[in-house]
C-alpha cells in the first residue's frame, strides 16, 4: 500500500507508524507511507518513504498536473474536445462510456479521470502528453527522478512484486504533489483547478474520508491494483 499525506497543520504522532506495523504484520504485506507539511516540505512521519510501490490509479492527479501545465505554456485547453470510439474504451470508464457520441473536453476528462478514476478518460489525457515517457519526462523537469509510468490502463494495475514499473515512492509522490500545489510549477489558477477535482474525488471514501475528524479539509486520490495493492494520496488537515 501507498500513502502520502500533505497536512495543512498537524503534529507528527508515533502512533501511525505503531499501526502501520501491525497493518504489516496482519497483512504480510509493505505499507510505505509520509506525513509532509505542506507550507515548509518537512517530514513529519515516514515509514518505508524511499521504497517502490505501484501508483495505480494515484497517477491521474500528477496526469492532470502535467495537462494544466500544458495549458499554462499555451499548448493545450480546457475546452477543447476529444472525440473518441467504443474501442478506445478499457475497463472501469463510467463517465466516458456516456460519452461516445459527443466526445468531452480536456477539462470533463480531467475531472472524469481525477473525480470517478476513469480509465479512459486517464488513457485519452495521457495520448496528449506524449503517453507514458512524456509523463515521466514531465516528471523528470520538475524534479522527480523517481516516479515513472510505463504502461496505460489498465495494465499499468499489475502490481508485480519487485516490478519498478508504474511505481513511485512515498516520498516522491508527495514532493510532487508538494510542488504542484505550491510551487510556480502551475500557474495559481491551474493549482486552484487541481486542488479542486481532488476536494471533488467521489471514490475516495471508505478510506480516509471514512475516519476523518469533523470539519476537517480533504483532497485526495485513490488507486487499487492486483494483489489487493492500494494507494491513496491526499492533503488534509482541520
Amino acid at each position: 500500500s501507498l500513502l502520502a499525506t500533505l497536512p495543512l497543520a498537524v503534529h507528527a504522532s508515533p502512533q501511525p507508524l505503531e499501526q502501520i506495523k501491525q497493518s504489516e504484520s496482519q497483512l504480510s504485506g509493505r505499507v510505505g507511507m509520509i506525513e509532509m507539511d505542506l507550507a515548509s516540505g518537512r517530514t513529519l512521519t515516514a515509514w518505508r518513504a524511499d521504497e517502490r510501490f505501484p501508483m495505480m490509479s494515484t497517477f491521474k492527479v500528477v496526469l492532470c498536473g502535467a495537462v494544466l501545465a500544458r495549458v499554462d505554456a499555451g499548448d493545450e485547453q480546457l475546452e477543447r474536445k476529444i472525440h473518441y470510439r467504443q474501442q478506445d474504451l478499457v475497463d472501469y470508464s463510467p463517465v466516458s462510456e456516456k460519452h461516445l457520441a459527443d466526445g468531452m473536453t480536456v477539462g470533463e476528462l480531467c475531472a472524469a479521470a481525477i473525480t470517478m478514476s476513469d480509465n479512459s478518460a486517464a488513457n485519452l489525457l495521457l495520448a496528449t502528453v506524449g503517453g507514458p515517457a512524456g509523463l515521466t519526462a514531465f516528471l523528470r523537469q520538475i524534479g522527480d527522478n523517481v516516479t515513472r509510468l510505463d504502461r496505460w490502463e489498465t495494465e499499468l494495475n499489475e502490481a508485480l512484486p519487485g516490478d519498478a514499473r508504474d511505481t513511485t515512492t512515498p516520498a516522491s509522490m508527495a514532493a510532487t504533489l508538494r510542488k504542484l500545489l505550491t510551487s510556480q510549477r502551475l500557474s495559481a489558477r491551474s493549482q486552484r483547478q487541481l486542488l479542486q477535482w481532488m476536494v471533488d474525488d467521489r471514490v475516495a471514501g471508505p478510506l480516509i474520508r471514512s475516519v476523518l475528524p469533523a470539519g476537517w479539509f480533504i483532497a485526495d486520490k485513490t488507486g487499487a491494483g492486483e494483489r489487493g495493492a492500494r494507494g491513496i494520496v491526499a492533503l488534509l488537515g482541520p
